[in-house]
This record gives structure tokens, sequence and C-alpha cells, in this order.
């Protein structure tokens, strides 16, 4: 019988520059992504909706503390 070994995983604590560079982050991306969503709306390309979909996935990565 095989047993597998389950290890828990390490949080290891991010730097203190790191927090700092996160919450200015997201309180730039929200403007940006309001401005990009009126630019997109106006004259949609194929460059603005790839670019708003990787800034919300980005600010919603940042606030659920994914990256």
């Amino acid at each position: 019988m095989i047993r597998r070994h389950f290890h828990k995983f390490h949080h290891h604590p991010r730097p203190s520059f790191w927090w700092k560079v996160r919450g200015i982050l997201v309180q730039i991306l929200l403007p940006l992504i309001f401005f990009q969503l009126i630019r997109t709306l106006l004259l949609p390309t194929t460059f603005d909706v790839i670019l708003l979909t990787l800034m919300i996935v980005l600010y919603c990565a940042l606030l659920l503390r994914l990256l």
C-alpha cells in the first residue's frame, strides 16, 4: 500500500516593499481601468479589449492577494 504524505504549505512573508508597491498599484489601476473602459466603449479595438481584460484581472488578483 502506497501512502502519500501531503505537506502543509509554508507561507513566507513578503518583503515590506512589496506591500507598498501593491498598495500603489491598487490605487493607480482603478482610475486607469475606468479610463480604458470609456476608451474601449467609444473606440473598441482588439488591443483595447485585451488591455482592459488584463488590467481587470491584475486588479482582482491584487485585491484577492493572489500576487
